[in-house]
C-alpha cells in the first residue's frame, strides 16, 4: 500500500505535491519521490520520510507545472532507494509514472513484454511493468500526432493484460496528465480540482484527505477500470475502457485509509463507528461486562467509541500513542513492529488499574502486537483485558498491495479462537463476524460490493494459486523458522523479506 499524488495546473506543483503526500505519510513511510516537467523531467526520490527526502534544496529544482509523488510502503524485498517511484523512460517518450497496489502476474507479463516488443524490465518492481506495458502499447501508435483515442487504447490494452490490483498516475510529456485503475477497482484513487486566478488545477491522489490541506473541491473517484485523461488545455477526458464491477478493498475502511477521508462516498471515521456498534452483539451474547471501552490508537479510535455507545460502557482513551513513531502495521519486521509497540504507546495507569477493560484494535495479523499490547495493560493493573478485533479473523494473505505476509504467518489460518486467546494472554477474543461486515457494504451490491479476500480467501481476481506458489517459494528458500506448539502455547513464525524487489 502507497499513496500516490499528481498535480496539474498552471503554475509550478512541487509544494502541492509534498503537502499531498505529507498528508498521505500514514499510507508509506520507507521512501518518497517527485517528478516534475517544465520540458524536461526533474526527479527527487529517496528513503525516508516526506520531510527527510524533500528540502528547500531540492524542492527548487523541481520546475515545472505538472507533476506525480509517490510515499512508498514495501510488502516485499528490497527498500533500496532507487526502487522508490517515480519511475521515468523515454521510451517512446517521455513518460514518469507512480502507482499503488500489486501486480499478480508479474512473470507471464514480463514474459510477453519480452518476446513482443523485447523490453525486459530491469527489476521485479510492479511499476516498472505496468510503465513498459502502457509505453509498448504507444509505440503502436502514431507519436506524431497522438490522440486521446490513442492513449485510451494503450491503457484498456495495458489493463487487459496486466492483473491484480493498482491505481496509476502518468505524466505524458507533452500531452498531459492520465490516470487509471485495475478493471475492479481495488485501490483508491480519487479526482479533485481547485480554481485559481490563472485557471484550474487538477489533482489525483489517493485519499480525499488531500483536498481539506489544499482547497480542492472533490470531483470524483476514479472508477473500477476508467481512465481520465487531462489534456494540455486542461479539458478532461474520461473512458471506461474495460470495466467490471466494483470490487474495492474494505481494509482500506477498517484500518489504512486516514479516518477524515471519503472513498466511495463513504466517510472512513462514520464506517468505523458503524463497525463498533456491530460488534455490540458480539459482547453482549459472549457475557463480558467491561468497566471501559479503550482504542489502539489511533485506527481503533471509531471501532472502539461506536462500541462503548452501543454497549452503555464508557469510552476512554488510555493508551496514549507517540506520533513520532511509525505504523507498526507497516514495519517489515516483526521486530521492527514489536519496538515501534513498546515505545509508541503508553498505558495511561490510573485508567486503567483495577478495571476491566474491552480493548478494539483494527485487527490481529500476527498476534505478537497485540499480545504486547495485552502485557503493557497488564503491567498496568487492568484486572482483566478483553481484546477485540473490528475485522474479522484474517486467513488469507492480501495479494493486492497489503502485507499480511503468507497464510503460515497469520495467526486465523491456522488456530482456534481460544487457542488466539491463550497466546495473546487476554481474557478473551471478539472477532467481528464476516457476516456482518458483508452486510455493511451490501448497500454497494449494485456496484459489484467489496473486496473480503484476507478474510474469506475468495480472491476477485480469480485463482491466484500460481502466485501464491511464487510467494511462497520465495519466502521457505529465506528462512528456517515455521509456525510451531510448544509447551508455552502458540509461537508464530515471524515473516522474512522476499529477496526479489517489488514495489507496492
Amino acid at each position: 500500500m502507497c499513496g500516490i499524488v499528481g498535480f496539474y495546473g498552471p503554475d509550478d506543483v512541487a509544494h502541492d505535491i509534498v503537502f499531498g503526500l505529507t498528508a498521505l505519510q500514514h499510507r508509506g513511510q520507507d521512501a518518497a519521490g517527485m517528478a516534475t516537467f517544465d520540458g524536461n523531467f526533474h526527479l527527487c526520490k529517496g528513503n525516508g520520510l516526506i520531510s527527510d527526502v524533500f528540502r528547500p534544496k531540492q524542492l527548487r529544482k523541481l520546475k515545472g507545472n505538472i507533476g506525480i509523488g509517490h510515499a512508498r510502503y514495501t510488502t516485499q524485498g528490497s527498500g533500496d532507494a532507487e526502487l522508490a517511484q517515480p519511475f521515468t523512460t523515454s521510451y517512446p517518450f517521455g513518460l514518469a509514472m507512480v502507482h499503488n497496489g500489486n501486480v499478480i502476474n508479474f512473470r507471464s507479463a514480463a514474459k510477453r513484454l519480452h518476446e513482443k516488443y523485447h523490453v525486459l524490465p530491469k527489476t521485479s518492481n510492479d511499476l516498472e511493468l505496468i510503465m513498459y506495458t502502457f509505453a509498448s502499447e504507444l509505440r503502436l501508435k502514431n507519436l506524431d500526432a497522438l490522440s486521446v483515442v490513442d492513449i485510451f487504447d494503450a491503457v484498456e490494452t495495458t489493463q487487459e493484460l496486466v492483473k491484480g490490483a493498482y491505481a496509476t498516475v502518468t505524466i505524458i510529456a507533452g500531452h498531459g496528465m492520465l490516470a487509471f485503475t485495475d478493471p475492479l477497482g481495488i485501490r483508491p484513487l480519487v479526482l479533485g480540482r481547485r480554481m485559481t486566478e490563472a485557471g484550474p488545477v487538477y489533482a489525483f491522489t489517493s485519499e480525499s484527505t488531500c483536498f481539506d490541506y489544499l482547497g480542492f473541491e472533490f470531483v470524483q473517484n476514479v472508477g473500477p477500470g476508467q481512465a481520465i485523461f487531462i489534456d494540455q488545455n486542461f479539458e478532461v477526458h474520461y473512458k471506461n475502457p474495460y470495466q467490471l464491477p466494483k470490487t474495492f478493498c474494505v481494509f482500506e475502511y477498517i484500518y489504512f485509509a486516514r479516518e477524515d477521508s471519503t472513498i466511495h462516498g463513504r466517510l472512513v471515521a462514520r464506517e468505523r463507528v458503524r463497525l463498533g456498534k456491530m460488534l455490540a452483539r458480539k459482547v453482549i451474547e459472549s457475557g463480558i461486562q467491561p468497566d471501559m471501552v479503550i482504542d489502539v490508537p489511533s485506527s481503533g479510535y471509531f471501532a472502539a467509541s461506536g462500541l462503548a455507545e452501543a454497549i452503555g460502557v464508557p469510552y476512554r482513551r488510555a493508551l496514549v500513542k507517540n506520533n513520532h513513531m511509525g505504523r507498526s502495521f507497516i514495519v517489515s519486521s516483526q521486530a521492527g513492529r514489536e519496538d515501534i509497540v513498546r515505545k509508541k504507546l503508553n498505558p495511561i495507569r490510573e485508567f486503567v488499574e483495577g478495571k476491566k477493560i474491552a480493548v478494539v484494535d483494527d485487527s490481529i495479523v500476527r498476534g505478537t502486537t497485540s499480545r504486547r499490547i495485552v502485557r503493557i495493560l497488564r503491567d498496568a493493573g487492568a484486572a482483566e483485558v478483553y481484546f477485540i478485533s473490528s475485522a474479522p479473523p484474517i486467513i488469507a494473505p492480501c495479494i493486492y498491495g497489503i502485507d499480511m505476509a503468507m497464510s503460515t504467518d497469520l495467526i486465523a489460518a491456522n488456530y482456534t479462537e481460544e487457542e488466539i486467546c491463550r497466546y495473546i494472554e487476554a481474557d478473551k477474543v471478539i472477532y467481528q463476524s464476516v457476516e456482518d461486515l458483508q452486510e455493511l457494504f451490501a448497500e454497494d451490491k449494485g456496484h459489484g460490493g467489496g473486496c473480503f479476500a484476507c478474510f474469506t480467501g475468495n480472491y476477485p481476481t480469480g485463482d491466484i494459486t500460481k502466485y501464491l506458489g511464487h510467494i511462497q517459494e520465495e519466502r521457505e528458500s529465506h528462512r528456517g523458522d515455521k509456525p510451531r506448539k510448544d509447551a508455552g502455547g502458540l509461537v508464530p513464525s515471524v515473516s522474512a523479506k522476499a529477496p526479489a524487489p517489488t514495489e507496492h
